[in-house]
């Protein structure tokens, strides 16, 4: 039987296992596997290693309760099934996933069904934390839109392969909310002030900026993908080494061009280190001033047009987030969670939505409507316990296990 160790975030940690390359399986023939949901997410089995698909490809695999539920299924017996060495996640269409179908909890909070949004956020984050603390290596393939829920679901696990056309961006802020799913953990731990600069102006990175801040591991151009799943297939190991080696020689180095954000690090530093946010927008309001720098005109812009109170909510999120383990990261966002649907702070989650997805007016009123009204209380209100009578997230104790 393998061994079996934690290895989410090895790319980190270099947590090794046990190499068994040579290992003949009886199901070694490829296969698929459809869901009882039929189509949201499909399975490919190749020899000792499994393939979980989104396929929602019409809604860029935006992911509902039913596809999480389904997919922490699929891995939980995975992980038990000693035949299995390693496990891969990829979307279809153009999209890897484009978050959590946040047009339909926009529906169910109009209908007052709280339960179902509540459901919908459990689900996922314990699925999330199951990625982070996955006893066996887990390969995502970021090819197309990662954003939200499809960060959430990759970048806690081991290897994340970035291409050509990845976009990746957390955008929460822009519809009323605040950058979740596993966001303010890893967000936290990006270089300098990367993370604050992400989360507070929903920017997005391509996929050579996601390798070299190093939200992916690896780079490969989208037309060498089917190779890379190919050898994938191949393998007969669960062991991360084997795995990595397979990518970096499929792989393709690259680095970032004059115009990322990435060189423009000092001055993104400076600017979005102070303590608030009215700090860091009047910082960016002097760099523009003084350069007529059309990026920090840009990101000065992207400010202005958030959700203020989500500015700030989203600010301390990240600058707690660096000073705490990914399941207390989860456990926090969702109680944050919990504030932003109920709306009895603001309403701005809903009208975010409507503004930008449902309606596309593209007017938001926000509530309150400036940085200035936004007042500590209702700041401090997203990060309090919940009530005696709400039950909190539930992580599983046995992915807590992994990492002792």
């Amino acid at each position: 039987m393998m061994q079996r160790k934690r290895v989410g975030w090895w790319f980190f940690t270099k947590a090794k296992l046990s190499l068994n390359t040579y290992r003949n399986f009886s199901s070694s023939q490829h296969v698929i596997l459809d869901n009882p949901n039929h189509s949201q997410v499909l399975v490919e089995g190749n020899g000792c290693s499994r393939m979980a698909i989104l396929n929602r490809p019409s809604a860029l695999n935006a992911l509902n309760t039913n596809m999480l539920a389904t997919l922490h299924k699929f891995y939980r017996s995975w992980e038990d099934n000693p035949d299995i060495g390693f496990v891969m996640m990829k979307g279809s269409g153009r999209a890897f996933a484009a978050g959590g179908d946040i047009v339909a909890l926009y529906h169910l909070i109009n209908k007052g069904n709280m339960e179902a949004c509540k459901e919908f956020f459990r689900t996922a984050y314990s699925f999330m934390y199951l990625i982070g603390t996955y006893l066996k290596p887990h390969v995502a393939l970021l090819n197309g839109i990662t954003m939200g829920g499809g960060a959430g679901v990759s970048i806690p696990g081991t290897f994340r392969v970035a291409t050509d056309k990845t976009i990746f961006a957390t955008p929460e802020v822009h519809i009323g909310f605040h950058p979740d799913a596993a966001a303010s953990f890893y967000l936290s731990h990006l270089p300098g002030h990367l993370g604050e600069y992400l989360a507070l102006t929903g920017e997005k990175l391509n996929g050579v900026e996601m390798v070299t801040c190093g939200l992916a591991t690896h780079y490969s151009l989208n037309a060498r993908l089917p190779l890379i799943e190919e050898q994938l297939g191949k393998l007969v190991t669960d062991d991360p080494s084997v795995i990595e080696a397979t990518l970096e020689h499929y792989g393709d180095l690259v680095h970032p061009d004059s115009s990322s954000v990435l060189q423009r690090i000092e001055i993104l530093d400076k600017c979005f280190c102070h303590d608030s946010v009215e700090e860091i927008v009047d910082a960016m309001e002097n760099a523009a001033s003084e350069t007529k720098d059309a990026w920090c005109i840009s990101t000065l812009n992207r400010l202005k047009e958030a959700s203020p109170l989500s500015l700030k909510v989203a600010l301390r999120s990240i600058r707690e987030g660096t000073f705490q383990t990914l399941d207390q990261c989860l456990l926090r966002e969702y109680r944050m969670t919990l504030q932003a649907i109920h709306g009895q702070i603001s309403g701005d989650f809903c009208e975010g939505v409507r503004a930008r997805v449902v309606d596309k007016d593209f007017a938001p009123k926000w509530d309150p409507p400036t940085l200035e009204k936004v007042s500590q209380d209702m700041v401090d209100q997203y990060f309090l316990p919940l009530s005696e009578s709400e039950p909190d997230l539930e992580l599983p104790t046995k992915s807590r296990e992994a990492f002792l």
